[in-house]
């Protein structure tokens, strides 16, 4: 079956997750993180794209941003590449890609999910045991959103700047909901959704993009389409013909 084309839609929200090849390392000391993250701060103002939240691990990279047009998001992802991969096989004399296929964007509804991903995505080192809590781990925004250091990368989304009049207010509002462990049955369903490009929204949202871009934007229904019930003969009013 053919690969649906990356959807991306300016002005929207989107989860963009890559991840390394067989899933090695792609970030191995604390100037790999550095690194990764200033070219990333360069290609998202080069190329017009709003990054709201952002975690890195040793072998993921997490991103949730808006891009201002449909392009800018496969440029600046393929403008950190460019740096990113010659730097990185350099320093540890790797050869071939670093990379395991091409990067997976979700686009989200973003009245409903969006603060649901920004604590997803923010609270993953805990759920992967990677620290004790969200503010012990140090290659995340989590510290700019709770108001512990102002990051550079980071544009606040309007639905982040609706926790609360004044800066205070907003970090204060949004530490107490990342403070709240997320249900196994939420990220389950943000797991299946954000990992792997598809939208992530209510039936009705999803539809009418389907609708709207005639293509799918959901993982189809397994197993063979019911077969409609084969038509009974009509009877036969009249018992003498």
């Amino acid at each position: 079956m053919a690969r649906l084309p990356r959807l991306v839609i300016p002005q929207q929200p989107h989860y963009i997750f890559q991840q390394g090849n067989n899933r090695q390392p792609i970030f191995c000391d604390s100037s790999d993180f550095a690194a990764f993250l200033g070219w990333l701060r360069d290609a998202a103002r080069q190329f017009k794209v709003a990054i709201h939240a952002y975690l890195l691990t040793e072998q993921r990279v997490h991103l949730l941003a808006t891009p201002a047009d449909e392009e800018g998001l496969g440029r600046m992802m393929q403008w950190v590449g460019r740096h990113y991969v010659p730097y990185f096989n350099r320093k540890y004399g790797h050869a071939g890609t670093l990379w395991q296929g091409r990067f997976k964007a979700s686009v989200i509804e973003a009245p409903r999910y969006l603060l649901l991903c920004y604590r997803y995505l923010e609270s993953h080192p805990v759920r992967a045991g990677l620290a004790a809590t969200a503010a012990q781990y140090p290659w995340s925004s989590q510290a700019h959103h709770v108001g512990a250091r102002v990051d550079p990368l980071v544009t606040d989304h309007p639905l982040y700047w609706s926790l609360g009049n004044t800066p205070f207010e907003r970090e204060a509002h949004y530490r107490a909901l990342l403070e709240q462990a997320l249900p196994p049955e939420q990220v389950a369903l943000l797991d299946a959704a954000l990992l792997k490009g598809w939208v992530l929204g209510d039936a009705a949202f999803q539809q009418s993009l389907a609708q709207q871009l005639n293509r799918r934007v959901a993982p189809a229904k397994r197993g063979r389409p019911r077969r409609p019930a084969a038509a009974r003969p009509e009877p036969n009013p009249d018992p003498t013909e």
